[in-house]
């Protein structure tokens, strides 16, 4: 009996050996064996994922971020994924601007992450106060009445 190449992953070690393989795979030329090799390998990396990983406990900038890191990307990188203004990113990594709904379609698509990751609420530093240092004020939108 033939003993299977893969299998379904239970631990993260093997995880990890898995992603390393898939690198591998996509970084070298498809041929049709390859390809069943990809797929197969990219279900059973999503399972994985899909089961583990909660991106509940991370807000959608510091998820980015880590997603940029992982994949060696830059804030110019970002502007050519997203075709939009480095301004803008550059808003968007400093909680100054929001992600738009189209923004978030495009990361999810990107990073090969459900657009719930990036579809979460999180707090904006409202440029007016952005200059204070206590992140509870800083917050707010009013305007704060400097102590005499």
């Amino acid at each position: 009996m033939e003993t299977l190449k893969y299998k379904v992953i239970k631990t993260d070690h093997q995880y990890q050996e898995y992603c390393a393989t898939l690198e591998e795979l996509l970084n070298t030329e498809t041929s049709n064996s390859n390809q069943d090799e990809v797929e197969l390998l990219t279900l059973l990396i999503e399972k994985w994922d899909s089961e583990h990983n909660s991106f509940e406990d991370v807000n959608p900038i510091e998820l980015l971020k880590s997603l940029m890191s992982d994949h060696k990307l830059k804030s110019k990188d970002l502007v050519e994924i997203l075709g939009v203004s480095k301004g803008l990113v550059s808003d968007i990594l400093n909680y100054k601007k929001g992600l738009s709904k189209e923004i978030i379609r495009t990361l999810a698509s990107y990073f090969s992450v459900s657009q719930e990751a990036f579809n979460r609420s999180y707090k904006l530093i409202s440029p007016i106060n952005a200059h204070l240092r206590n992140a509870s004020v800083m917050n707010t939108t009013k305007l704060l009445e400097s102590a005499q």
